[in-house]
């Protein structure tokens, strides 16, 4: 039998809004499992499925498979999220209005659920930064979003004290942010580490955060704030607080048709809760901001140009690859780069924060062309430019696990490693033997098991 601090026994049985004894009783059940399908990539659905109710590509799974064994997560073909983050997608329909050009910000955005979800709602039209302090989770950031292949987005990794000199930026922000852990009590990790003083060093954090991070969104703009938590000193009356400090409003959802999520109303703030035993998934708190104020030019001063352009040879390679604008180029760290904004934005972003990931990198400047695992991975790579490796199951494992394929035919160069018709990576074809491109701090470290296959998920055509 799980035992649960006192002290929040006895919260959870204050907040009239929560049933304590459902919420306890679902906690000690197995953790709900749920994939968001990525449709740039893949149009299939899972077998034995339910659909997530708020979300267009959410799907929950009977068991947990092996991810780690299967080529099409590597892929980016779908991602495992957790149900209730999914709601995401229902905010972010109703405050964007069907905008287009939207600059978003996704502040603590490890390890990419939600950063891979938005950038697969904004579209080619805007673009996402997603930002990450922590060096080692900004790498796993990075890697998810370069799998997801949407190309629409920038990584960084920067305190969200830099964000106040980027004033006026930003027109949605998202800050899921970091929190006691309530919600996850399903893993041991986050019960072991609870405590009242863990909850409240966590509410102060979350001002700072708030309070650093508030000067980048734009007059009017929309913050979207969540945590993984039930405790109102986090949630709502964070919210209060902030907008006890100036002019903005709460705003209210509409969550028709969604059933078991609980509306809170407190003082004037509108939260959502998300509560094992109501829905099935995690808890989460969601609370939408809106930022008032008369909308005043922004000015950044004259920028020190820092970005290098691409020559004319190399824009023409970059266009024969892939169909991105050539005044989207640049050069990064000896890579030609796609950028997902205006030079003139990089610029502004690359003046206040460390870029992790400027975009799409689609070849390397040397003697020869070498091309960029994350051109492989893109969803804008001319697909006539390379010939496909199909690989069967055990080949895939094999690359992934950067481990020698024998699979080389007998035209050499640069081919793409493919599965189930979706891309893997590059391998370079010198007919006697192929030469594996698969990132080395990408590879697959788990041992294979027999039966792995079988483990992985099954779809339907």
């Amino acid at each position: 039998m799980v035992m649960y601090p006192e002290k929040f026994i006895e919260r959870i049985n204050d907040q009239e809004y929560i049933d304590a004894t459902s919420m306890l009783k679902a906690l000690g059940e197995p953790s709900p499992v749920s994939i968001r399908i990525n449709p740039f990539k893949w149009n299939n659905i899972p077998y034995n499925y339910d659909p997530v109710p708020w979300c267009s590509g959410g799907f929950y799974l009977k068991e947990r498979p092996s991810f780690t064994m299967d080529p099409l997560f590597h892929a980016g073909c779908y991602y495992p999220q957790e149900a209730s983050g999914m709601f995401l997608e229902q905010v972010f329909r109703q405050v964007s209005g069907g905008q287009k050009d939207l600059r978003v910000l996704d502040l603590c955005g490890a390890p990419g659920g939600k950063s891979t979800h938005l950038s697969a709602l904004i579209g080619n039209d805007g673009f996402l930064v997603a930002n990450e302090v922590i060096r080692t989770r900004a790498s796993v950031l990075a890697e998810n979003i370069t799998k997801w292949g949407v190309s629409n987005a920038i990584v960084t990794q920067s305190d969200p004290s830099a964000f106040s000199r980027l004033p006026g930026f930003f027109d949605i922000m998202l800050i899921d942010a970091p929190c006691s852990g309530e919600g996850m009590f399903r893993d041991q990790v986050a019960l072991d580490e609870w405590s009242v003083d863990n909850t409240l060093l966590c509410c102060e954090r979350q001002k700072r955060i708030l309070s650093d991070s508030w000067p980048a969104l734009k007059e009017d703009g929309i913050l979207i704030y969540s945590t993984c938590t039930f405790n109102p000193d986090e949630n709502e009356k964070n919210m209060k607080w902030l907008i006890s400090k100036g002019e903005a409003e709460s705003l209210k959802l509409d969550v028709s048709g969604y059933e078991g999520i609980t509306e809170i109303d407190y003082q004037g703030i509108y939260g959502y809760g998300f509560y094992p035993g109501r829905i099935r998934g995690e808890g989460l708190f969601i609370s939408v901001i809106r930022k008032q104020g008369k909308n005043r030019t922004t000015s950044y001063g004259k920028l020190k140009n820092t970005v290098r352009s691409p020559g004319r040879d190399e824009i023409k390679t970059a266009h024969d690859l892939t169909g991105f604008n050539a005044d989207q180029l640049i050069v990064h760290n000896d890579e030609i780069v796609s950028i997902p904004c205006s030079i003139n934005d990089y610029s502004i972003l690359s003046s206040s924060l460390k870029i992790v990931k400027p975009g799409t990198a689609i070849f390397r400047l040397k003697k020869n062309v070498i091309p960029s695992h994350e051109l492989a991975l893109s969803v804008f790579l001319r697909k006539s430019v390379f010939l496909t490796l199909n690989l069967e199951y055990a080949d895939a494992i094999k690359y992934l696990r950067r481990d020698t394929v024998n699979a080389a035919g007998e035209t050499r160069g640069w081919q793409i490693a493919s599965y189930e018709g979706v891309n893997l990576g590059f391998v370079n074809n010198l007919v006697n033997r192929l030469n594996n491109y698969y990132p080395v701090e990408w590879r697959i470290r788990m041992s294979v098991q027999s039966g792995a296959e079988q483990k992985t998920v099954k779809w339907k055509s």
